[in-house]
């Protein structure tokens, strides 16, 4: 597989210099070259194989808080200083900053792909698709919708700044997706398998498209059987791999750094206060080898780390950024990401995971007599500044004598993030992980959610059963 790409480092000081011209303290261009695939089986039908290239660098320039930014999709000299001038502009005053000699940095930790997924051409990865629908259709004669999604993408980023930082990293991501739809009597059911990593093409040797086309469409034809959840305060189990979401959504969006900084976080000003159970522990990781969220070194250029959040239910780092690590006068954490070239770093997840404890996950099921064991969660809303949440719960067992029973439909779960994490009474010994796109101030970026077995203790369950 090709080296990640290096703008000249003659054209990267006079680029840098232009920047810094009107006054500024810092300058950074941040340059990728990206090439990705997608394709999309919809009832059995190849509806779409694209595949696109996209090039192109942003010019970053800080005077104090105040922040202007350029970009272009043209990687010339002439270009890239004119958008320097541009990014300059926005932030004009006295003096002029110097650029230092630029250092080149090497990120310790890697996530080389074995097999590089575009070595596999159109009619491989229909195959895939293929293979996924049919083994889908074969579950049950309920199914009756199919649709498959694969996507590969090979990002070859460089930075530079004016500190004299300058280093290059390559990014292989790829997912494979199968959505299916059941119906029977009148019931519509759906059921979603995903899985993707910072791999190659040997994603598909880790989860074979038979195998996720079959998850997703027994996730539906299951659901056929299910009856209205009950409502009101329960115990509710997290299986292993579905509790993610919500601690990224409840917990770890409050815990990004810009966020705090506007006073708009729950857990604002509340570092070595203990907030949740002594069970908890949860860290933002993108060192994890090969998971979706992992690089080697962040958006600017800071390596990737391992946070711990909640230690032992105790407040502790935030995720940072160059600006918010500085405004709230803490190290950088290594989470500035941005979507693209187009767009300013902000402090993000990368995987966000509540590390295993030492219970039997058979054993939590056994000790609730009458609860709500959730298999999968599905999307939600979340105030950062309270933590409220409201999450809907895509497949759910009703649990009776700490048996699980029949499926449940319908089911949400309502508190907030504090409350929750403060309620967590047994926390399994297995671990598994999802992976989805996080969305925040307009810039999708992949993010990684992992959980064990989870007990809490009480929660309210919205549902129209009894």
């Amino acid at each position: 597989m090709s080296e990640a790409f290096i703008l000249d480092d003659a054209d990267v000081r006079a680029v840098l210099s232009a920047a810094l011209g009107s006054g500024g303290d810092f300058a950074e261009i941040y340059a990728e070259q990206r090439r990705g695939r997608t394709l999309r089986l919809d009832d059995g039908k190849v509806e779409e194989l694209t595949s696109g290239r996209d090039r192109g660098a942003g010019i970053r320039v800080l005077r104090g808080r105040q922040t202007g930014y350029a970009y272009t999709n043209v990687l010339t000299r002439e270009a890239l200083i004119e958008a320097a001038g541009v990014a300059a502009a926005a932030v004009a005053g006295d003096g002029s900053g110097q650029v230092a000699d630029l250092r080149r940095v090497h990120a310790q930790i890697s996530h080389p792909a074995a097999v590089d997924p575009l070595t596999a051409d159109g009619p491989r990865l229909v195959d895939v698709v293929r293979e996924a629908d049919e083994a889908a259709r074969a579950v049950s004669g309920d199914v009756r919708q199919v649709t498959v999604l694969w996507s590969d993408a090979r990002q070859q980023v460089y930075l530079a700044n004016s500190e004299g930082h300058s280093s290059a990293e390559e990014r292989v991501r790829t997912r494979l997706v199968a959505q299916v739809v059941a119906a029977r009597d009148g019931i519509i059911q759906t059921g979603f398998e995903g899985p993707g990593a910072a791999i190659g093409l040997e994603l598909l040797n880790r989860h074979p498209p038979g195998e996720v086309g079959r998850v997703a469409a027994e996730r539906a034809v299951l659901m056929l059987d299910s009856l209205p959840a009950p409502a009101g305060e329960l115990p509710v189990i997290l299986s292993a791999g579905s509790g993610g979401v919500l601690f990224h959504e409840a917990c770890g969006h409050g815990m990004e750094a810009d966020i705090v900084a506007k006073g708009a976080s729950v857990y604002g000003g509340r570092s070595g206060e203990k907030i949740g159970s002594d069970l908890l522990t949860g860290v933002d990781d993108a060192t994890d080898p090969g998971a979706w969220g992992s690089f080697g070194l962040d958006d600017e250029g800071t390596p990737a780390q391992r946070t711990v959040l909640f230690d032992h239910g105790v407040c502790t780092d935030y995720l940072t950024d160059r600006l918010r690590a500085a405004e709230l006068g803490v190290g950088r954490s290594g989470n500035a990401r941005r979507q693209s070239y187009a767009h300013l770093p902000i402090p993000r997840m990368t995987n966000s995971y509540i590390l295993p404890g030492d219970d039997d996950p058979a054993e939590i099921v056994r000790s609730v007599k009458r609860g709500l064991y959730c298999d999968a969660l599905g999307g939600g809303q979340v105030d950062p500044a309270s933590g409220d949440f409201v999450f809907g719960v895509d497949q759910a067992h009703l649990i009776v004598d700490g048996e699980l029973t029949h499926p449940v439909r319908g089911a949400n779960l309502v508190g907030d993030g504090p409350s929750v994490i403060a309620r967590i009474t047994a926390v399994g010994s297995d671990f598994d992980v999802r992976q989805g796109i996080c969305g925040k101030d307009g810039q999708g970026v992949p993010a990684g959610l992992g959980n064990p077995t989870l007990l809490i203790e009480r929660i309210t369950v919205g549902g129209t059963g009894e």
